[in-house]
Formats: C-alpha cells, structure tokens, sequence
C-alpha cells in the first residue's frame, strides 16, 4: 500500500514539473538573473553555416543589448523537443556566461515579442569577421 502512495504522488510531482513552462519576461530579466551584470563579450553563431562571430567593443555591445534587451518572450504551448536554431547567442560577464538560442532559453521554448530572429539576422549580417 505504501509504494502505490509513494508511486502516486512521484507521479504527480513528474507531472507538475513536466507542465512548468516557465513564464513570460524580457530578455533583460533572463540574463540578469542568470547574475550577468556587466556583458563584456557577445557571440553569435548562426545555426545553419555553425560560423560565429564574436563582439568585444563597448560600444557595439551596448547597441546591441538595447535591440534585443527589451524583447519579451512568452513560453509555447508546445514543449515538444525539437532539432536546430537559427541563431545561438552567449553573453559573457567575465567568466560567467549566459547562452540562449532565439527560441529556447534553459530547456524551454519561447515566442518572442517582438520577433527577435530579424533583429539578431540584421545585426549579425552587419557585423565583421566571421570564424569558424
């Protein structure tokens, strides 16, 4: 009788941490709680060729976090797993280190608002220096 209770309520529990989908912020509050504080390094690498590219100047840093700071991503309906991204991006605060893809965000799948792919596409295609 005790291991059918036990086995219930472990089921219950894989059930309502399976449904936890995270809930609807910006950007901003993402890395800020992941304790970023000051980005001093951004890389991007683009999903479909795997080349990257990195930005280390201030200045381009700082226009690129007020694009996409403010954008606001709201969990999917659909957690299913899925295969590929566009585009990955890592913040970097010294050591520590933020990385996101467009879509997902520690295991959980967004919609941003507004649509961060032609921001992130735009900027990246902008910039200097490709590696591999």
């Amino acid at each position: 009788m005790k291991k059918q209770v036990f086995g219930v309520i472990v089921g219950i529990l894989f059930l309502l941490s399976a449904c936890s989908h995270g809930k609807t912020q910006t950007l901003e509050k993402f890395y800020q709680d992941a304790q970023i504080e000051q980005v001093d390094k951004v890389i991007i690498q683009d999903g479909s060729t795997g080349y990257y590219k990195t930005i280390t100047k201030q200045e381009q840093i700082n226009d690129f976090l007020n694009l996409i700071k403010d954008v606001e991503f709201t969990p999917q309906t659909n957690q299913e797993e899925r295969s590929g991204w566009r585009y990955g991006i890592k913040l970097l605060d010294g050591k520590k280190e933020f990385s996101f893809t467009l879509n997902e965000i520690d295991d959980i799948y967004y919609d941003s608002t507004p649509d961060i792919h032609p921001i992130v596409e735009s900027y990246y295609k902008q910039l200097d220096d490709v590696e591999e």
